[in-house]
């Protein structure tokens, strides 16, 4: 509900009910106008050429319509009035804040209680299956989905209803065993340390799939790491190192298989509200750099302090992976490996990129 509508010199102002007194600068209003010449509402695109609007536009008339729920403006290079419907304006009146994603729940890996993390295969594909699928992975960063079918068509699937493959130097979807012809420490059988995937890409990949097709083995077992938990150990016990790892770009490299990539960023990523918003983090991938010497020794301290983290059992849940289950985890936020094994296992997998993963959730409704 609207009520108390002024017309200032450089802005509108109303009072929303629930929300308070609100200003809203005219350029605004009239550049974010929901009408058929301005605003596609089908494809949600802006039809304005914004660049063409007198900058001091103010309007020549506003009132508020059916019963103040709405707000009516005539401009002066219109020829019909716009009308703001009042909800659209109670979602702006304040700032609009940095893109998030639901809060999460940190985790070292005493706290993490198994039914948390687990959900059916066939939960995940019935009706609103993704959704509570996601909702897990929101909260903890990753989920285990049991009982899934063996096989790269149940990858394919699950990828498909929560956005589309991401197609890489790896493939689209993929499958791998220990091969030593391949240049990745992955398709080895020696121990994974704790690290995030794509640091050598600048937009590392968002989600990661992981489906266990085939264990004939002894050992093996998946590592997961809450990087959000190992970040907020840091900033509570040495926060000049948490500060280090939020300025110091750190450079990935992938090179062998007839490329070089390389790509640079933080270990710990923030918003400009400050808001740890990624982590990133593949000691295996890191390239060789030079800096400054205080930034040098800042960083080695600060890796030193992170990989230590990763590295103790405290922060590690550890499950060895069952033909059928199926690991899906946010490479943005958790930090994966596994331990030494002999003999057979293989895995399939792939990756979807961070904005259909956020697009998913906000689809679902968990946000």
């Amino acid at each position: 509900m609207l009520s108390d509508l002024t017309l200032k010199d450089d802005c509108l102002s109303v009072i929303i009910s629930g929300s308070g007194i609100a200003d809203f600068d005219y350029f605004w209003l009239r550049d974010n106008a929901r009408d058929p010449i301005s605003f596609d509402s089908r494809s949600h695109q802006r039809e304005l050429f914004t660049c063409e609007v007198d900058a001091n536009i103010k309007p020549f008339t506003a009132v508020l319509v059916n019963n103040g729920m709405a707000l009516q403006i005539k401009w002066p290079d219109m020829d019909d009035s716009v009308c703001y419907e009042g909800n659209f304006l109670a979602a702006y009146a304040l700032p609009t804040p940095m893109l998030a994603m639901p809060e999460p729940t940190i985790w070292e890996a005493a706290r993490l209680e198994d039914d948390a993390i687990r959900i059916a295969h066939l939960e995940v594909i019935a009706d609103n299956g993704v959704g509570r699928l996601l909702d897990i992975i929101s909260k903890n960063g990753f989920a285990v989905v049991t009982g899934t079918p063996r096989n790269m068509a149940a990858v394919s699937d699950l990828t498909d209803r929560i956005g589309y493959a991401r197609h890489t130097i790896f493939g689209g979807l993929w499958e791998f065993e220990a091969d030593e012809n391949m240049s990745d420490s992955a398709y080895t059988t020696k121990e994974l340390r704790p690290h995030t995937d794509g640091t050598y890409s600048h937009d590392a990949p968002g989600l990661q799939i992981l489906l266990c097709v085939d264990y004939d083995a002894m050992g093996g077992a998946s590592i997961m790491v809450d990087g959000f938990c190992i970040a907020a150990e840091l900033k509570r016990l040495t926060p000049e190192i948490y500060a280090d790892l939020t300025r110091i770009d750190v450079t990935g490299i992938y090179k062998g298989d007839g490329v070089i990539l390389r790509a640079q960023r933080p270990i710990f990523r923030t918003d400009r509200d400050g808001i740890l918003v990624q982590v990133s983090f593949n000691n295996y991938d890191r390239d060789t750099i030079t800096l400054p010497r205080d930034d040098m020794r800042a960083l080695y301290a600060g890796i030193r302090a992170f990989d230590r983290l990763a590295n103790d059992r405290r922060f590690q849940w550890r499950y060895t992976l069952q033909p059928g289950d199926m690991l899906v985890f946010d490479n943005w936020r958790v930090l994966h490996g596994r331990g030494p094994f002999c003999g057979r296992r293989k895995m399939a997998g792939s990756y979807i990129n961070r904005e259909d993963y956020e697009s998913a959730v906000r689809v679902n409704g968990l946000i």
